[in-house]
């Protein structure tokens, strides 16, 4: 291993993103499309509080979750199983269109006609993400582009979503919420003329159809796990309660102007972006601990609010509290991707996403409610209460699953060190390493025999193992290089026979989490191919005077 070599290539790979014109002209309509997307949420919100106070403001962020809701699954399947570029220039239209049209009716004073706009600007957002994901990888010219993308995206998304705070408070003070609207659609024009012209083809044709959403719904309600997505489902009402919340900080606690409302989601970001620098620490770490630590300090800072602490010490906890919500996020899922049985994880993920959607619209709701009861001190205190209430009915069980997962370190370790895997992500790594089986050989063990069927994979820890074709070697290997792929990725049988030559430890990854892994990432699919090409084109040496 050679890190110094692994950065080099890796400061290669996002130089050479300059270079290709059609990946830089998506992520910088990702930027646009980030920067828009949580401007005019924000804005929203201030136009409908400025109308009817918190009651109109939760409606009207239901109004535009509710749809989006319905319409992401959908989005998702047309952008696996159509070229993604037209579900993505199609989305930055729609919304661009909505935000003008929300535009045009703050201009002539008709608020429901503002709110029905935005409505339409907000459910087209569901298209974006899928189309993006689908897109990217068929752009980049190698992995390690592809990784240095995917890099380049999140450090612009966390980035816009800063920007879009100080975009919102910069403008509402001149241009008011008609304007933010507008420099928004304006923006949303570029985004989508930025990938008009690309020409990329479906990549998910024929995959099977997902799982139905009952079979989802009892993975979890049947399972150990219903504790750790109580509580991914409350921080998503926490996550909805806080857009209204930081309007109401702003107008009604700081007795500042709207603007305040951007200024505290950018505080919001900040935090988020600063911690997000040091949540690959929790890769092979045990999570209860960040999990509950987080979501208790996240708790205790938001109803420290209602005190009134003064503007600096506010903002100051506002950044907080978008820290502890990052933090409480990665290490939750990354909890379950841990402990969820491999296949089952589709399932309970399609569980999570749903809910975390429902979370949302109940926690628009939650606040209108608190505030009609006992004003924003009772809407800061009761949201704050949330997530304690979660754990005091999981939190037990939750350390409990943590305690008994199995946190794979050796094993993601050794993933790690095989170039098939270098494309996957930290958190997706470990959950391919809890698949491993750990399989002793002693010297002379034959691990596979030519032409037997082929159901696993192996990656090898220790020791050396030898491949022979037609009696005639082909290639040793030792730790950091795997066999047996050929034969999952071509579904043939076994082109080598393999032995033991020494004593050797390997680790057994089955067909199925095998091919989920590599399918799922098509920087990945694609390494394999390359790799299984250039072992079917050795060809083997026969020993000397055979």
């Amino acid at each position: 291993m050679t890190p110094p070599l692994t950065r080099r290539r890796r400061a290669a790979a996002l130089r050479g993103l300059t270079g290709n014109r059609p990946l830089t002209r998506v992520a910088g309509a990702y930027a646009l499309f980030t920067l828009t997307e949580y401007s005019v949420w924000i804005a929203m919100l201030v136009y409908a509080y400025d109308r009817g106070g918190p009651t109109t403001a939760g409606w009207v962020a239901l109004a535009q979750l509710a749809p989006a809701a319905m319409v992401a699954p959908l989005a998702a399947r047309i952008a696996d199983r159509r070229s993604p570029v037209g579900p993505l220039t199609a989305g930055y239209l729609a919304q661009a269109a909505g935000m003008a049209a929300t535009a045009a009716a703050v201009a002539v004073h008709r608020p429901i006609l503002a709110y029905a706009a935005a409505v339409v600007a907000s459910t087209a957002v569901t298209t974006t993400r899928p189309a993006q994901a689908a897109l990217v990888p068929s752009l980049a010219n190698t992995p390690e582009q592809l990784t240095a993308a995917n890099v380049v995206l999140s450090w612009l998304e966390a980035i816009c979503i800063m920007l879009a705070g100080l975009l919102v408070g910069a403008l509402l003070p001149v241009t008011g919420v008609g304007g933010v609207f507008a420099v928004c659609a304006v923006l949303g024009g570029i985004a989508a003329l930025l990938p008009t012209g690309l020409r990329i083809t479906a990549q998910g044709a024929g995959t099977p159809a997902p799982p139905e959403p009952q079979k989802r719904a009892r993975a979890v309600r049947d399972s150990p796990l219903r504790p750790l997505v109580v509580l991914l489902t409350a921080e998503a009402v926490v996550v909805g309660a806080l857009d209204l919340l930081f309007v109401i900080l702003a107008v009604d606690v700081l007795h500042r102007s709207q603007a305040w409302t951007g200024y505290l989601n950018l505080a919001y970001g900040l935090g988020a972006v600063l911690v997000g620098t040091v949540s690959a620490l929790l890769v092979g770490r045990r999570l209860g601990g960040p999990v509950i630590g987080s979501a208790l300090l996240l708790s205790a800072a938001l109803g420290g609010l209602q005190i009134r602490p003064g503007l600096a010490v506010t903002v100051a906890v506002v950044a907080v509290l978008g820290a502890c919500r990052a933090l409480l996020d990665v290490a939750a899922r990354s909890l379950l991707q841990r402990t969820a049985p491999a296949h089952e994880v589709g399932r309970v993920f399609g569980v999570v996403e749903g809910l975390t959607m429902a979370g949302l619209a109940t926690g628009a709701l939650l606040v209108p409610l608190l505030m009609r009861l006992g004003g924003s001190g009772l809407a800061l205190l009761g949201v704050a209460g949330v997530l304690p209430l979660a754990l005091a009915v999981g939190g037990g069980p939750l350390l409990r699953l943590d305690a008994a997962a199995r946190v794979p370190v050796v094993e993601i370790a050794l993933l790690r060190s095989l170039p098939l895997f270098a494309e996957l992500s930290p958190l997706a790594i470990e959950g391919l390493a809890g698949s491993l089986r750990r399989v002793e050989l002693p010297a002379g063990a034959v691990l596979m025999r030519e032409g037997d069927p082929g159901d696993s994979y192996y990656a090898v820890a220790s020791g050396t193992l030898e491949a022979r074709q037609d009696g005639g070697f082909l290639r040793r290997c030792t730790r950091g290089e795997g066999v047996g792929e050929i034969a999952l990725l071509r579904d043939t049988p076994r082109t080598a026979t393999v032995t033991a030559i020494t004593d050797a430890t390997v680790y057994r990854l089955e067909r199925d989490p095998f091919l989920v892994a590599v399918s799922g990432s098509p920087a990945t699919r694609r390494r394999a191919g390359s790799i299984a090409a250039a072992r079917l084109a050795t060809r083997p040496v026969q020993d000397a005077g055979s």
